[in-house]
């Protein structure tokens, strides 16, 4: 098996000497060989690629000069596939000047192969392993763009939209070579040079030169949003995605570092994703008809919060427990501690990174849609929302209708999230309400530059040697958190419509530190962290009804 990196890569010549390949693709576990390789600042998608060769699954290589990080991985495994390994130049454009240069490089590989192979090039082998163009989508899709998409991704995309295709044409996975004839007894060099136009003229990658077919992959009417992937330190695509940011079509951006802890958050933003453009499933069990209440459970990386509501929306009871190891255990012990029994309950709607795992749940829905209802309800002018929770940050924007328009998330890090300040707290030996308040008494304007949470801990352990006050240093966390949460919010935001939610809003200095750098006044609902359980419950109550949308 031959592994390959580019859509540009002669894989029908490997066809020729009767070799099969395979788009090396795979996540990894851990980058920890790449790293004694690789600069740390490599493209993650670089590193997975030569964690996946070393593990020797590869009989040979071919790989393409199609970026720098791929001429670096080149010159680490030059060594390791002494067999069929071979590194190709790529132009950056489908000039004729372009094909003949790649028809003289196709023609070299084909030498260099018979040479290492003992093997003549068979071009009926060749010929035949071309696939027939496929149609261009005759349904509704969601076009997947942008850089390198992991299995995840797509795995995650086709989880969460239901009556959509999901459609990968990032970078190496919108490969189609055309078809092109030949005539009986034609000569290799007049194959290999229709081959070369052929390769060259696909829908061009960002690293090309003349980039202006590519509106062709979003300029579909059935196209009805679009996930845009992006890898750690990949500049190509960047510019792509700041044209098409501004264009009518829904989108998303997603991050991945190319590993296989990243599942839960792909799947929270692209199903939130799914639900903004009404494109998901919306089922649930049947309903308990003989209940009376309606529950929401916000399953979270800390807490779990229970809200138990009537039809009418009033709460009769609201509980929170620790979520501990288990998110189904952490659900079950909350409702108990609420005192209302399962068979009362008409409908049960899960969110949270958990709610996949709650059992006796009717249906689940993502914590982004859940806290706009939940913060609708509460703040009928509510139009930008910022949740902190234990994990995550997000900024949620409404439209006029209180429906999701938009929302971004922070990525793997916790810094700036619930967890980053729990622990900051104990370095400093502050229980957590004792910290939401220590900030306001500050009398020197600390500033914490290290939002890594333990970098920042090395920084607090310094300043407590230097004398510095509880309350100073921990004005300089707050500080550090709402830095962190401007750049999720983004440059305005309208007076008086933000709204905080999460457990962190319960911390009057953090509050305090985000109304200076937004310059406005934000609303804190009396206990902020039951936003989204309160959500959950309001669309049990629409989904009994038949008036939900998701």
């Amino acid at each position: 098996m031959i592994g390959y990196n580019c859509k540009y890569a002669p894989v029908e010549i490997m066809a020729g000497f009767g070799e099969d390949c395979v788009l090396i693709n795979n996540e990894a576990d851990n980058f920890d060989y790449s790293s004694s390789v690789l600069h740390p600042n490599m493209c993650s998608h670089a590193k997975a690629m030569l964690e996946d060769i070393h593990k020797d699954g590869y009989d040979g290589l071919l790989l393409m000069n199609c970026c720098d990080s791929s001429r670096r991985t080149a010159d680490a495994v030059k060594d390791e596939k002494p067999g069929i390994s071979c590194f190709l130049d790529l132009p950056d454009c489908s000039s004729e000047c372009a094909v003949e240069r790649f028809k003289n490089e196709l023609l070299g590989l084909i030498a260099e192969l018979e040479n290492k192979t003992g093997k003549p090039f068979d071009a009926s082998s060749f010929l035949s392993s071309f696939k027939s163009d496929e149609k261009p989508c005759q349904n509704k899709y969601v076009a997947v763009l942008g850089a390198r998409s992991s299995k995840t991704l797509i795995k995650a995309a086709k989880n969460c939209f239901s009556d959509v295709d999901v459609c990968d044409m990032t970078c190496s996975n919108n490969r189609k070579v055309p078809l092109f004839e030949t005539e009986e007894n034609e000569p290799i060099e007049s194959i290999i040079q229709k081959y070369a136009r052929a390769l060259l003229s696909q829908s061009p990658c960002m690293r090309m030169r003349n980039i202006d077919r590519r509106a062709d992959l979003t300029e579909n009417e059935n196209c009805v949003g679009i996930i845009y992937s992006t890898v750690k330190f990949c500049d190509y695509y960047d510019f792509e995605y700041s044209r098409l940011k501004t264009g009518k079509i829904p989108m998303i951006r997603v991050e991945t570092d190319f590993t296989n802890q990243s599942y839960g958050q792909l799947m929270t933003r692209i199903e939130g994703f799914a639900e903004t453009v009404g494109k998901t499933k919306g089922e649930h069990k049947k309903m308990n008809s003989a209940g009376k209440y309606y529950a929401g459970i916000d399953s979270g990386s800390t807490s779990t919060e229970l809200v138990v509501a009537d039809n009418s929306g009033k709460i009769i009871s609201n509980v929170m427990v620790r979520t501990g190891a288990n998110a189904a255990l952490g659900a079950k012990k909350a409702l108990e501690k609420s005192g209302v029994d399962l068979n009362d309950i008409v409908l049960t709607v899960a969110t949270g990174y958990g709610r996949k795992n709650i059992d006796f749940a009717d249906s689940d829905v993502t914590e982004i849609t859940c806290h706009a209802k939940g913060a609708k309800h509460l703040f009928d002018r509510v139009e930008t929302i910022i949740d902190i929770g234990g994990q995550d940050s997000k900024v949620i924007r409404l439209d006029e209708n209180g429906k999701v328009c938009g929302f971004v998330m922070n990525d793997k890090c916790a810094a700036g999230t619930g967890r980053f300040l729990e622990n900051m707290a104990k370095v400093l030996e502050l229980d957590m309400g004792d910290m939401a308040l220590k900030g306001l008494d500050y009398k020197k304007d600390l500033t914490i530059s290290s939002m890594c949470t333990v970098f920042a801990e090395s920084e607090v352990v310094s300043l407590i040697a230097q004398n510095h006050s509880a309350a100073d240093i921990v004005h300089g966390l707050n500080k550090s958190v709402a830095v962190k949460t401007k750049a999720l919010v983004g440059n305005s935001v309208n007076k008086g419509t933000v709204m905080m939610t999460g457990g962190v809003a319960n911390n009057k200095g953090v509050v305090s530190e985000l109304e200076k750098i937004l310059n406005t006044k934000i609303f804190v609902p009396e206990n902020p962290e039951f936003c989204g359980a309160l959500g959950a419950a309001l669309i049990a109550i629409e989904q009994a009804q038949g008036k939900a949308d998701v």
